[in-house]
């Protein structure tokens, strides 16, 4: 560990829209935010190949494109943005308390104000067909990706509500939807299984699971076993979606923070708040509803603005410094 401490009064853990924005705000705020990317800088928009739904880009734009942009435009303002992953916190209970935070188990920070928006990671069914057509018709999110596969014919891979909601919005817009439930029943509400099996241009197939994702560059077809006969089938697709769940990247504040049963970040009411004052939450780690890179990005200003009156509120620089010595 190293012995110099370094301390800052706004730090940003993460780099996906809701962190980038966090730090926009935050630096236009004088704020003089540092941020660690994690192991993945830009977040999971930089696994995706074209983003069409976020206002500004008329003729849409590919995500690591994009996180670049963003990139620089929080350097613009003053925003200090490092490499590295932040593997140990101790966030303080009191108002005005200090904070401190680890990064790659060697560095050691005290912080002010902590901004969290390490998002969260969609699962995959990490067989190798699929993981390497991700971007090339292998997606985790319907209504990110849906649009490009208008009119053509499209599987889907889950039984909960998240897949039977995609698996209706996809409906929608495709020609036909198979959908495969790997068990003899779908976990789904029993609303959300009516909607799904009131859709005519959708196919349900229980006890069925992927084999191997079809093509080379791009996502051609779609060959399924059935996990009880065993036999396999096979049926021409343009895109695979993969609605088997998200996790939130939480692990290193599980104790400190308060979380739901599936461990996403609890914020008190409207706001970023979380239950250690100074430390507040954006973005998906936050959020398992909506899980669009506009919303984080909401998230992310709403999160800096939060800090912005927490540090306003506790006091001046000088007095927070008196606390530290």
């Amino acid at each position: 560990m190293s012995e110099q401490i370094e301390r800052l009064k706004t730090l940003i853990i993460g780099s996906g829209p809701a962190g980038y924005t966090a730090a926009i705000y935050a630096a236009r705020a004088d704020l003089k935010p540092v941020m660690y990317t994690g192991m993945e800088p830009g977040g999971q928009l930089t696994t995706t190949t074209e983003v069409d739904n976020f206002p500004g880009y008329p003729e849409g734009i590919d995500g690591p494109t994009m996180m670049v942009q963003l990139q620089k435009q929080a350097e613009r303002f003053g925003t200090d943005v490092r490499i590295g992953m932040v593997t140990k916190v101790d966030f303080s209970d009191e108002v005005g308390g200090i904070h401190k935070i680890t990064v790659d188990d060697t560095k050691l920070i005290e912080a002010e104000s902590v901004i969290i928006s390490t998002g969260a990671s969609a699962k995959y069914l990490n067989i190798p067909s699929e993981q390497r057509l991700r971007g090339g018709g292998v997606s985790a999110c319907a209504v990110c990706d849906g649009f490009f596969y208008k009119d053509q014919e499209v599987a889907i891979v889950g039984a909960g509500d998240t897949a039977a909601e995609e698996a209706s919005y996809l409906a929608n817009i495709c020609k036909k939807v198979t959908m495969l439930v790997r068990k003899d029943y779908m976990r789904a509400s029993k609303a959300m299984q009516h909607r799904v099996k009131n859709l005519d241009n959708i196919v349900i197939k229980y006890n069925t699971e992927v084999d191997e994702v079809l093509g080379e560059q791009v996502v051609e077809g779609l060959r399924m076993v059935n996990n009880q006969t065993g036999e396999k089938e096979e049926i021409a697709i343009t895109g695979l979606f993969i609605a088997i769940g998200h996790k939130p990247n939480t692990d290193i504040f599980k104790g400190q923070l308060n979380m739901d049963d599936t461990g996403y970040i609890l914020t008190e009411g409207k706001s970023t708040k979380t239950n250690k004052p100074g430390v507040f939450a954006s973005g998906d780690v936050q959020d398992k509803e909506y899980r669009q890179a506009v919303t984080a990005a909401g998230t992310g200003c709403m999160a800096a603005l939060d800090a912005e009156r927490y540090l306003a509120s506790v006091g001046s620089t000088e007095e927070v410094t008196a606390r530290w010595d």
